[in-house]
């Protein structure tokens, strides 16, 4: 292994009689390549001159893309589509696709080239702009015919709109990426949203024209089938007047008669069995030495009951007489005469009941036999009327059969038209193109400059070593010269200067390189090279990451005039706020980073916490606070924002015009004050207002409510709106409780005198910062900034 400490030994343990082989080893080539270091280092300067002379005669080219939303299951906002829906994947994905390729269609094409007069753009044709083919065919005379219709210029005009334009679908997803190049970022951003609209405006147009020529389709049949309805309800009704079928919608007259004579002879033929039964039963007890006043008549009938009763008292006295009496007692003669009177009434009030059954009986013959021949009556006409039903039934099936049709054609003819004005289609804009910061083509500067300056350097070593290997063949092999001793290794504190002095000789004036012969003569330690990259000792800290908080990230509000009920909204407070549908943007993907190297620096703790410090004007911190909060739990996260700035306040005077402070549910995330408790918010987010009194309590009651938060573990991240600079005593104290730190720059001030402020009021506490944010929300006034950045 090769030891940069120990200088070089040439020497090889072959015999002095070894030949000298064709090429170069290793060695000799980095020998060489040392040796013309300087020669390649200038052409690699010259190429990566050249390369970034090249990038910059390139026309820049900037790319914006706007992103839809594709949904092939469309809105049902009617029972019945006209068209039926894709239920597999695979007809989804076709269906997705299909609406891809007509976003490019000429049609939606074209639109926007009308809508953004593209015709008489010289960048797509139009106007007076010419190419650079043109003009040299100019120069010889062969100058090309110009369009001289409308259409030929659109078409051309299409043709170069068609290049500017790259359909991206993300795979298994419903997400289209509408990419458009131009040379002017805004008109990049323009076009990419104009064909986004085009394109939903196509989609709607073709909608409703299919839904109108469905209409008139449909229209056209109503007339013949009206017609066709009218006459078969017109044969329906004249043969039931012909054939007397009179009755209501379910029955005729002539079956309901039939079915209640039915009924009505049943019950009378009811009534006779029981007038029967109870004849018999009268007859029976008569027949018998029972006592007939037993029937169930008698017992109800109160004149036998007072009959009996006579009876019984009579008898009771004729017992009583006879045993006081003689036999020929005339007395007792009188009440046996009278027992007997009154068992021989009783017995004719038993005959009018029998004579009484005998008649019901024979009423209940007469009915039934009076029903029963009026049934056999009707029975004769139903008969009749069921041959005659057979063409009715006949008739009636054409007509209900006529009438769904009609009513069908007539129902789908009102929804068919009525679709013509409804939007079912579900393709919406989830992200509008915004303008571009950066050009997508030429790459950056620097890559050109890296490819020039490696080519460059290839290319000049390349030529060194073939010029050596064909000038090694006409020159003599040199003497091998003697092994010179071997040097102790120098130790650590040396290097430095061995370091500066190849520093110095590389940048020497070109008037010593004609002493390069006795340069090559110096003992070999002191052009030993510089240490290997895992000898230099790495930074301790990871170098802050940079964003840029920009007008094209956020969205204003209206504040209260928006508000809704329901809880407390963080994007109604009347502040910028993050766009929504945005997860791709590069200030949501700093902050990430931001996150992760917070995380990194946290070691695993399970609620980091990181504190946004600013100078100047606190508001433009606790936007930025509050937009850091939004991106936090957009990706997921439970945050807790607690209001560390007790002197401005601004988070927190925004909050209490709009929520009323109310303690969680466990009732413990307060900081010592009934206006200064946990809110709950719609977003996601619980805010943590600030506590008053002064700087040291309301540290410390910040410092508890973190404690509290922790232990209870209801939250993935605790973010600090604060505190301000320059810091307090309490401050301080509250910064060695974060995790990391994020600066504010505000760009309406400078930006290298606000970080100096930052960096020398946080003291040891800079080693926590892990991000910067440069404040670039329409500054009062733009402060021109120094050539020298912290950036």
């Amino acid at each position: 292994m090769l030891d940069y400490n120990q200088p070089i030994d040439r020497a090889r343990p072959e015999a002095p009689q070894r030949k000298p082989e064709a090429g170069f080893s290793v060695l000799e080539l980095a020998n060489l390549l040392w040796r013309r270091k300087v020669a390649i280092a200038a052409a690699a300067l010259l190429g990566a001159t050249l390369a970034v002379t090249i990038g910059k005669s390139l026309t820049p080219r900037y790319t914006a893309t706007a992103q839809l939303y594709v949904d092939p299951r469309e809105l049902q906002l009617v029972d019945r589509e006209l068209t039926p829906r894709a239920q597999d994947v695979s007809g989804m994905s076709m269906v997705v696709e299909s609406q891809a390729r007509l976003i490019t269609s000429n049609s939606v094409l074209l639109q926007v080239i009308e809508q953004a007069g593209l015709d008489k753009d010289p960048e797509f044709g139009g106007g007076e702009g010419a190419s650079l083919m043109s003009s040299l065919l100019g120069l010889i005379g062969l100058q090309p015919r110009a369009p001289s219709e409308k259409k030929e210029v659109q078409l051309a005009a299409l043709d170069a709109l068609n290049k500017h334009i790259t359909i991206r679908k993300t795979e298994k997803s419903f997400i289209v990426d509408i990419e458009v190049w131009s040379i002017d970022p805004a008109k990049a951003a323009m076009l990419a949203n104009t064909l986004t609209n085009a394109y939903l405006a196509e989609s709607r147009n073709s909608q409703a024209s299919a839904a109108r020529r469905a209409t008139s389709d449909l229209s056209s049949r109503l007339k013949e089938l009206r017609e066709r309805l009218r006459n078969a309800e017109t044969s329906l009704a004249t043969y039931k007047a012909q054939n007397n079928f009179v009755g209501t919608q379910d029955t005729l007259i002539s079956d309901q008669q039939l079915s209640a004579s039915n009924q009505r002879l049943a019950a009378a033929r009811a009534a006779t069995m029981d007038a029967q039964a109870r004849l018999d039963q009268i007859e029976a007890s008569r027949r018998t030495a029972a006592d007939a006043g037993a029937i169930p008549e008698a017992l109800q009938s109160p004149t036998i009951a007072n009959l009996r009763a006579q009876y019984a008292d009579a008898r009771k006295k004729y017992a009583e007489q006879a045993g006081e009496l003689g036999p020929r007692h005339p007395a007792l003669r009188q009440t046996e005469k009278q027992v007997e009177d009154l068992k021989r009434t009783i017995n004719e009030e038993i005959d009018r009941f029998a004579q009484s059954a005998k008649n019901d009986l024979t009423r209940a013959r007469d009915f039934e036999a009076s029903l029963n021949r009026a049934l056999e009556a009707q029975k004769r006409q139903s008969v009749q009327l069921s041959q005659a039903a057979v063409r009715l039934r006949e008739l009636e099936r054409e007509a209900d059969a006529s009438r769904d049709v009609y009513q069908s054609f007539l129902k789908r003819s009102r929804e068919t038209e009525e679709q013509e004005s409804l939007n079912t289609s579900a393709a919406r804009v989830i992200g509008e193109a915004t303008v571009p910061q950066r050009r997508s083509f030429p790459p950056a500067m620097s890559l050109f400059a890296m490819i020039g300056f490696i080519f460059g350097a290839v290319a000049a070593s390349s030529w060194f070593a073939a010029a050596e290997l064909l000038f090694a063949g006409a020159t003599a092999p040199a003497p091998t010269p003697a092994r010179p001793q071997r040097t102790p290794a120098p130790d650590a504190t040396r290097a430095p200067q061995r370091a500066r002095a190849a520093e110095a000789s590389e940048a020497s004036p070109p008037q010593q390189v004609s002493r390069a012969p006795e340069v090559a003569q110096a003992p070999l330690e002191l052009a030993a090279p510089p240490l290997q990259p895992s000898m230099v000792e790495k930074p301790l800290i990871e170098k802050p990451l940079i964003a840029r908080l920009q007008e094209a990230d956020i969205i204003h509000t209206l504040g209260a005039i928006l508000a809704r009920g329901g809880g407390v909204d963080l994007t109604r407070l009347g502040w910028p706020t993050l766009r929504p549908g945005f997860p791709l943007t590069t200030l949501l993907n700093a902050w990430r980073d931001m996150r992760a190297a917070m995380a990194r620096r946290a070691d695993g703790k399970a609620m980091p916490v990181i504190a946004l410090v600013g100078t100047g004007e606190t508001t433009g911190r606790s936007v930025t606070a509050l937009n850091f909060a939004l991106a936090a739990a957009r990706d997921g996260a439970r945050v807790l924002m607690i209001d560390a700035d007790h002197q401005a306040r601004s988070l927190s005077n925004k909050l209490n015009r709009r929520g009323k402070s109310e303690p969680s549910r466990l009732g413990w995330l307060s900081i010592g004050s009934k206006d200064a408790r946990e809110i709950k918010t719609v977003n996601g987010i619980s805010v943590l207002p600030a506590a008053g009194g002064d700087a040291g309590k309301a540290t410390d009651a910040i410092r508890k409510a973190i404690a509290q938060a922790r232990a209870a573990g209801g939250y993935d991240l605790v973010i600090l709106d604060g505190p301000a600079v320059p810091l307090s005593a309490g401050g301080r104290k509250l910064l060695d409780d974060t995790d990391a730190l994020v600066a504010v720059l505000p760009t309406s001030l400078d930006i290298n005198d606000s970080l100096e402020e930052i960096l020398t009021a946080l003291g040891r506490a800079e080693r926590k910062l892990v991000g910067v944010v440069l404040d670039e929300l329409t500054p009062a006034a733009q402060t021109r900034q120094r050539g020298r950045q912290y950036a």
